[in-house]
């Protein structure tokens, strides 16, 4: 999982506003009155993946800080807001929609917490899903946290007229991505060409090849969504 990249190194690791986030949270937390196993509890993750984020020990994804946010009812920008008024994360938050733009992260793996309490099974709700808006109106939920940290399983919904990006830029990663579509209709941009998803129907892509998901029909378009993300050659190596 890819940390959140936030400001530029100082030579003080106090005014780091990545070492202090997780004093900060643990701050908002115990304020809130809300225990540790709670927070984990509506996350869906573990306690000790709460407790070490606490800690400093692990930074939390994307999503998870946003969620933490709104469970906590802080902005993030007060989360980093420390000895220096200038660091701030490099989220980038709709004011308007309190949405998080696309352009943060490359893929899914940037995005979610993974569970590594090694669980066998996770049972997740409809209303337990962390949930993932982005500036474009695409949503991304969850479906499991317990997969590999090398996959995703989400289900996601893009409303009429919404595409992967805002701006129509093309995305790029590595991996393989698989989609199943339930409702709607989905028109995937791949390299210099087009080609069109109706419910029922499903695809693999290789997400290394420039793409953009575009709904162009009247019903938001619903599908379930696997990604599998490479290694990097480093840690791919034996």
């Amino acid at each position: 999982m890819t940390d959140v990249a936030v400001g530029s190194a100082t030579e003080d690791p106090s005014a780091d506003p990545v070492v202090n986030l997780g004093s900060r949270l643990k701050d908002v937390r115990l304020r809130s009155g809300m225990s540790l196993r709670e927070v984990a509890r509506q996350l869906g993750v573990s306690p000790s993946f709460i407790s070490q984020m606490e800690n400093g020990k692990s930074q939390p994804s994307v999503a998870t800080l946003y969620s933490m946010a709104q469970l906590l009812n802080v902005s993030i920008d007060e989360l980093f807001q420390e000895k220096s008024a200038t660091a701030a994360p490099t989220i980038a938050i709709d004011p308007v929609h309190g949405a998080i733009s696309r352009s943060d992260f490359g893929s899914p793996a940037d995005a979610w917490t993974h569970d590594e309490s090694g669980e066998r099974i996770s049972i997740v709700t409809p209303e337990a899903r962390p949930r993932l808006v982005m500036d474009s109106g695409v949503i991304w939920e969850q479906l499991a946290s317990n997969t590999d940290r090398n996959l995703d399983f989400m289900e996601i919904i893009y409303p009429p007229g919404s595409s992967s990006t805002n701006d129509g830029r093309m995305l790029r990663h590595q991996g393989r991505e698989y989609g199943y579509l339930l409702s709607g209709v989905m028109e995937i941009t791949f390299g210099f060409d087009t080609y069109t998803l109706r419910a029922g129907e499903s695809m693999c892509l290789d997400p290394a090849v420039p793409h953009l998901l575009t709904n162009p029909g009247t019903i938001p378009a619903r599908g379930i969504w696997a990604v599998h993300h490479c290694l990097p050659a480093a840690e791919s190596e034996d």
